[in-house]
């Protein structure tokens, strides 16, 4: 998708033109959207993938719009959404029976938070799965009641069901301000966050060990790959190891078979070479 997303309208330089862009893209039928969607995931076929994703570009403008509390920029938060409409696309299965709007929109969100998360404070305030729920949850009470009573806490954690304290930890993180992560440091009393942080290099065994479990893999792949049949082994090497990569199409033509042939040499021969990874681990 890397070459579709150079295509894309940015909303980074003109925002309103962007708008404005997007909502000049037509809206797909039922029947529209899935045999694009199909023509995608059996042939590779981008431009069929530009116009699923263009489609519904205006849909992740709408979502981005109610992040704007949070004080990021709104073409930051669009952008984002748009890689995560992109990874909705590429796992998008038009006979699952549901319209890719439905599917794309937790992807979308998910983009959009994982932003949210890495850029609204300079130390995270949300790190478990659980936290990052009752975050996004807790901030759109706050925005609403203000600072909150003990009722108030004792209300969000029901309807959220969490616990009390959790609602009140976070509450606190909400209201803490940022801190400076490298500051001036004085003694060991008053040193910077980032004096207190481990060594993160590896132990030297931890690293001797992972060297030779690479070279053992990378030779069992090695080994594997000679063990396909032409074909299969070229079709690997064309469609992964290649740059750039050849599509289902081009393969298709080359060997006179259908690209959902091609897919399922591609797939069997994967599964060979990850038998082969997995015998290393089991070793």
């Amino acid at each position: 998708m890397a070459t579709l997303a150079h295509r894309l309208p940015t909303p980074a330089a003109d925002l309103r033109g962007y708008l404005r862009a997007v909502q000049a893209f037509p809206f797909l039928t039922a029947a529209e959207e899935r045999d694009l969607a199909t023509r995608f995931r059996r042939e590779d076929d981008l431009e069929a993938a530009w116009r699923l994703v263009t489609s519904h570009l205006r849909y992740v403008a709408k979502v981005a719009r109610g992040y704007r509390g949070y004080g990021l920029p709104q073409e930051d938060l669009i952008q984002e959404g748009n890689i995560g409409l992109m990874k909705a696309v590429k796992r998008f299965d038009p006979d699952v029976g549901v319209r890719l709007v439905s599917f794309a929109m937790h992807w979308i969100r998910a983009e959009i938070h994982e932003f949210v998360l890495r850029n609204w404070r300079i130390v995270k305030v949300a790190t478990t799965k659980a936290q990052r729920k009752l975050f996004f949850n807790l901030r759109g009470a706050k925005q609403r009641l203000g600072a909150l009573s003990r009722d108030e806490i004792d209300e969000i954690a029901s309807d959220l069901a969490v616990r009390p304290e959790d609602v009140a930890e976070m509450e606190r993180r909400l209201e803490a301000h940022d801190a400076a992560f490298d500051g001036l440091i004085d003694d060991d009393d008053h040193a910077a966050p980032s004096a207190w942080i481990a060594d993160s290099a590896p132990d030297p065994s931890e690293a001797v060990e992972a060297a030779q479990w690479s070279e053992s893999a990378t030779r069992q792949v090695r080994i594997a790959m000679e063990k396909l049949d032409a074909r299969a082994r070229d079709i690997v090497e064309r469609r992964w190891l290649a740059e750039p990569k050849a599509r289902l199409r081009e393969l298709a033509e080359k060997y006179g078979v259908s690209a959902e042939r091609v897919r399922q040499i591609e797939a069997q021969a994967l599964r060979e070479l990850k038998d082969a990874v997995a015998g290393v681990l089991t070793a």
